[in-house]
C-alpha cells in the first residue's frame, strides 16, 4: 500500500473538510477556498480566488471586520471553532446567516496566511433560540400558576423577581408600585437589589409609561449597571408601576426577552387589579351586611323611643308648668333627640333616610360653608376653598350635603392637633367606565368635593376599617365612630360614591362624588302650617302595642276619634265596615303580609281619595325605596306637635 505524500494528504483533507475553509492573505485576499465554503457561500469553483475575504460579510460588517483583521494579523493566535468570532455571512445571492469562525495562523514558504474554518450555526442558533424560549415561556407559566392559586398578593410579589433573574440571566429585577401621595415608584419585591440602588424612584425622573431602554439605564449607571429596562404596569389606563431588569454587563434585550417582560408585567398588573377588585368587593359586601344590620337596629330603636318619648309628653301634659317634674321630663326628652340623632346617622349609613335632592350651587353653598368653618375650626387651620366657576349645579340635599362637608373638615380638624391645612376644592368630572380610580362608580357626570388636610393620615389597617360604622380611633366619649359611615351612606343613596385615599404622616384625601343636576332648579319654599287637631276619624295602624298605644293617645288628645288595626287585613276590614274613616295613619313595617306602602295603595284602589300619612322608623322601607315618595312619610320618634302637623297637611290636601 502506497502511503500519500503530506501535501496530497492536505490538500485532501482541506477539500473534503465538512466545515468551509477559505485561508487568506495579509492583506485579506482570499488565497484558497474548499467546495464546502463554495457551496456556502454559493459561488462558483474558483470564483473567490483572489477576492477579498470582506465580500462574504455584510456591506455594514466590512469596515468593523477590516479593523479586526488587521489586529489579529499583527498579533495571530489559534482561536478554534465555539470560542472563535460569530459573525453575519453574505451569500452571492444576497442573503444573511450566522455563522461560527475558528481561525489559525499558517507560515507556508515564509509567508504568512490564515485559515479560517466557517460553519453555518442556523439550526444552532434557532436550537439555541427555542431552548431560551421554552424557559421563558416555563417562567411565564409558573408565575400564571401562582398567581392563580395565591391567596396573598405580596407573597406573589415576591416569588416574581428572583424567576425573572434566572430566566433572562440579569443581575438584578425589581417590582415597583406607584405611590401616589409621594409622587414615587417604591420597590415593592425585588432579587439581586444591592444596597447601591434606590428603595425608591422619584415619578419626575422616572416613568415607566415612556421609559426607554437608554433612559432607564442613565438612572442606574451610577449604581454599575451597564444595562437597564422597565415595562409599565397598567391600571386601566393608569400606571400603576414598573417591572424593571438590570445587568451589570453590557446585553441586548431582544424581542424574546422583551416579550417575556411584557407579559410577566401583564400578570403582575391582573393580580394586584384583581386583589384590588377583591378587597373591594369585601368592603362593599361587609358595608352591606353592617348596613342591613343598622338599619334593622335603628328602627326598632325609633320604635322604642317613640314609647319612651310620646309617654314623656303624655306626662309633660299632665303636669303644671311649674312642676319640678318638668325639669326632668325634659331632660329625658333631650336625651330621646340625641338617641334619635344617633339612629339618624345609622340609617344614613344604612341608606335608609330620606332624602330630599334638588339643585344645589355649589360656590353659594361653599360660600356659607367657609364662614362657619374657620369660625369652627379655629386659628391654627388654615382653610382654602377654590371652586372652578364652570362646575355646574349638583342634585343632592342640601343639609345632609352641609352636614357631610363640616362631617369631613371636623375629620380633618381632629387629625391636626398642632393646626395645618385644610383644603376643600370642587369640580366636574366625566366618569366613563364602571370603575373610576379604581373605584365602582356609575358612569356619568358628577360633582366632586375633594377634601385635603395635611393631618397625620391613617395606617393601612385604619384605612381598610375607616367606613365601618362606631370604628375610631378617637379617645373614648370623643367620637361616636360614625362619621365617615354617615357620609358614604349619604354619598351613595343620593347616586354618588366616596374615595379615601390616605397615608400615615401624610395626611388625608377625600372625594364625594355627587351627580350634576339635570334640568332646571326649582324653588324649594317651605310653608309652615298652623299646628292644631281635628274632629276626624283616623284609622290608625301598628303592630307594636306600646308603639300603639303612644300613637290612639296622641291623635285623642287632638281631638280626633280613633279605629286601630294591628295588621294590613284588619286595616282593609275596618276601611270596609268604617265609612266614617277620613284618614289613614300606618307604619310601614306591619310584620308579615303587606306593608303600609301596599295597604295604602290597596286602600286607594276603594277610596281614590283617602288622605294616608306613613310612619317608620326607617326614612325608607327596605321592600319600597319609594315609600313615602308617593305618601306623606314622618320619621319614628315624633313629637305630639310633628304628627299634629303632618295630620292637617295630609287631611286638607296641603
Amino acid at each position: 500500500m502506497t502511503t500519500p505524500t503530506r501535501p496530497a494528504l492536505f490538500e485532501a483533507l482541506f477539500e473534503t473538510a465538512p466545515d468551509a475553509m477559505i485561508v487568506v492573505d495579509r492583506n485579506g485576499r482570499i488565497v484558497l477556498a474548499n467546495p464546502q465554503a463554495e457551496r456556502l457561500f454559493g459561488y462558483a469553483p474558483g470564483e473567490l480566488d483572489a477576492q477579498p475575504i470582506e465580500i462574504l460579510l455584510p456591506e455594514s460588517a466590512r469596515q468593523a471586520h477590516r479593523g479586526h483583521r488587521e489586529r489579529y494579523a499583527s498579533s495571530p493566535r489559534v482561536r478554534p471553532m465555539g470560542a472563535g468570532q460569530e459573525l453575519i455571512g453574505l451569500r452571492r445571492d444576497g442573503s444573511q446567516f450566522p455563522t461560527e469562525i475558528a481561525l489559525s495562523p499558517l507560515l507556508v514558504d515564509g509567508e504568512s496566511l490564515f485559515a479560517a474554518s466557517v460553519r453555518d450555526v442556523s439550526e444552532t442558533q434557532r436550537a439555541r433560540q427555542a431552548l431560551i424560549r421554552a424557559g421563558y415561556d416555563a417562567c411565564v407559566a409558573q408565575i400564571g400558576q401562582l398567581a392563580l392559586e395565591a391567596r396573598d398578593n405580596a407573597a406573589l410579589l415576591d416569588s416574581v423577581p428572583e424567576r425573572v433573574c434566572q430566566a433572562l440571566k440579569v443581575s438584578a429585577v425589581a417590582i415597583l408600585l406607584v405611590n401616589r401621595d409621594q409622587g414615587e415608584f417604591v420597590v415593592q419585591a425585588e432579587h439581586g437589589w444591592t444596597d447601591t440602588l434606590p428603595s425608591n424612584l422619584s415619578a419626575a425622573e422616572f416613568q415607566p409609561s415612556t421609559a426607554t431602554p437608554a433612559s432607564t439605564t442613565a438612572l442606574f449607571a451610577h449604581a454599575g449597571y451597564a444595562n437597564a429596562v422597565s415595562v409599565p404596569l397598567f391600571d386601566r389606563g393608569q400606571t400603576m408601576g414598573t417591572l424593571v431588569a438590570l445587568n451589570q454587563e453590557p446585553r441586548v434585550f431582544d424581542r424574546d426577552a422583551m416579550h417575556l417582560l411584557q407579559s410577566i408585567a401583564n400578570l403582575i398588573a391582573a393580580a394586584v387589579q384583581r386583589s384590588r377588585t377583591e378587597d373591594q368587593l369585601s368592603h362593599a359586601q361587609r358595608l352591606d351586611a353592617i348596613g342591613q344590620l343598622t338599619g334593622g337596629v335603628a328602627h326598632d330603636f325609633n320604635n322604642l323611643l317613640t314609647v319612651v318619648s310620646g309617654n314623656l309628653q303624655l306626662l309633660e301634659a299632665e303636669l303644671p308648668e311649674n312642676s319640678p317634674a318638668q325639669t326632668t321630663i325634659g331632660a329625658a326628652l333631650r336625651a330621646v333627640d340625641r338617641g334619635s340623632a344617633l339612629t339618624r346617622k345609622l340609617l344614613a349609613f344604612a341608606r335608609r333616610q330620606r332624602l330630599t335632592p334638588r339643585s344645589l350651587a355649589p360656590q353659594a353653598l361653599l360660600d356659607e360653608l367657609g364662614v362657619m368653618l374657620r369660625r369652627t375650626l379655629g386659628e391654627q387651620i388654615a382653610v382654602r376653598i377654590t371652586c372652578d366657576e364652570r362646575v355646574p349645579n349638583v342634585h343632592a340635599d342640601p343639609a345632609e350635603l352641609d352636614a357631610a362637608l363640616v362631617n369631613l373638615a371636623l375629620n380633618s380638624r381632629d387629625a391636626m392637633p398642632r393646626g395645618g391645612r385644610l383644603d376643600i376644592n370642587v369640580r366636574k368630572v366625566a366618569v366613563t367606565e364602571p370603575a373610576h380610580a379604581g373605584e365602582a362608580i356609575t358612569p356619568g357626570d358628577y360633582v366632586v368635593f375633594s377634601v385635603t388636610d395635611t393631618g397625620t393620615g391613617m395606617t393601612p389597617e385604619t384605612l381598610s376599617r375607616a367606613l365601618d360604622p362606631f370604628f375610631t380611633t378617637k379617645e373614648y366619649g370623643k367620637g361616636s365612630g360614625l362619621g365617615l359611615s354617615m357620609v358614604y351612606g349619604f354619598a351613595k343613596q343620593s347616586g354618588g360614591h366616596l374615595s379615601i385615599d390616605s397615608q400615615l404622616g401624610y395626611g388625608t384625601h377625600v372625594d364625594l362624588y355627587l351627580p350634576v343636576h339635570q334640568g332646571e332648579a326649582r324653588s324649594q319654599a317651605i310653608t309652615k302650617l298652623p299646628i292644631e287637631g281635628g274632629r276626624e276619624t283616623v284609622l290608625v295602624v301598628e303592630d307594636e302595642p306600646l308603639v300603639l298605644d303612644v300613637a290612639v293617645a296622641f291623635l285623642r288628645s287632638l281631638g280626633y276619634d280613633v279605629i286601630v288595626a294591628t295588621d294590613a287585613r284588619g286595616a282593609l276590614e275596618q276601611l270596609a265596615r268604617s265609612p266614617a274613616i277620613s284618614m289613614l295613619f300606618s307604619d310601614v313595617i306591619l310584620g308579615d303580609g303587606m306593608t303600609g306602602d301596599e295597604l295604602a295603595r290597596t286602600a286607594r284602589q276603594s277610596r281614590p281619595d283617602l288622605p294616608v300619612l306613613l310612619t317608620s322608623g326607617y326614612e325608607r322601607t327596605p321592600h319600597r325605596p319609594d315609600a313615602g315618595d308617593t305618601f306623606d312619610l314622618l320619621r319614628k320618634p315624633y313629637r305630639r306637635e310633628e304628627l299634629a302637623a303632618a295630620l292637617r297637611r295630609a287631611l286638607d290636601g296641603a
